[in-house]
């Protein structure tokens, strides 16, 4: 069990006034901890000392624009697996049972393929599995954060960090096809509307995976530490 996954959480996380005075000595806890090389926790530094000393307003407006107005960007795990596709549903009611089993009840305002949730959740698992689960899902760690590189964004050491947690690298194939699709435009609001038109998502029987080799891998993965 590592507070490192929880520090991570927290920094990736919306941020509100209590996270900006925590962020210095969220880095300080994953400094300590030692799993994290020491130029990555020096990138995670400057993250969380642009977070502290930020104002809180434009903070939150740069986060929502990144992180919330791009489903390449997305945080939520399964948009990069699964889009909004029916294969989502089942695959979260697995996440949320592989929760269950560790003792973390989900509030019911929550996707459990939400990136700070998950990375909570690992908080709380034995080191190993944690750092298998984050190889299940290497390939959209690794996309997102190097998208977030070409936009020069201090969160990409976020992504830094859960790639050297990884167990393994990112299958190349899966990495290239994730790259391979088109960057969303901020700005674009029509084309927006259109790439987030939902399809309805089922919650209800069926298998996690579905027909979607890629996601069958990271789901059945997650779903082996119950």
């Amino acid at each position: 069990m590592a507070i490192t996954y929880r520090a991570l959480s927290r920094l990736l996380s919306y941020p509100e006034a209590p996270l900006q005075e925590e962020a210095l000595s969220l880095v300080d806890a994953i400094a300590d901890e030692g799993l994290i090389p020491e130029k990555i926790v020096r990138s995670l530094r400057k993250l969380a000392t642009s977070i502290a000393s930020s104002d809180l307003y434009e903070a939150q407006s740069a986060y929502v624009e990144q992180f919330d107005r791009s489903r390449t960007l997305s945080l939520h795990l399964y948009e990069h697996v699964h889009g909004e596709s029916r294969e989502r549903g089942p695959a979260m009611v697995g996440l949320v049972e592989l929760y269950k089993a560790h003792g973390l009840e989900m509030e019911i305002s929550d996707l459990p393929d939400y990136l700070p949730i998950f990375l909570e959740f690992l908080s709380v698992v034995p080191n190993e599995q944690a750092a298998s689960l984050i190889g299940e899902a290497a390939h959209v760690v690794a996309a997102i954060g190097e998208r977030l590189k070409k936009r020069e964004s201090g969160y990409r050491a976020i992504f830094g960090a859960l790639t050297a947690l990884s167990d393994r690298p990112a299958d190349k194939d899966a990495l290239d096809d994730l790259l391979a699709m088109e960057e969303d435009d901020p700005d674009d609001l029509e084309a927006l509307d259109k790439s987030w038109a939902e399809e309805p998502i089922t919650f209800g029987p069926g298998t996690p995976s579905d027909g979607c080799p890629k996601a069958e891998a990271m789901v059945a993965g997650m779903q082996a530490g119950a």
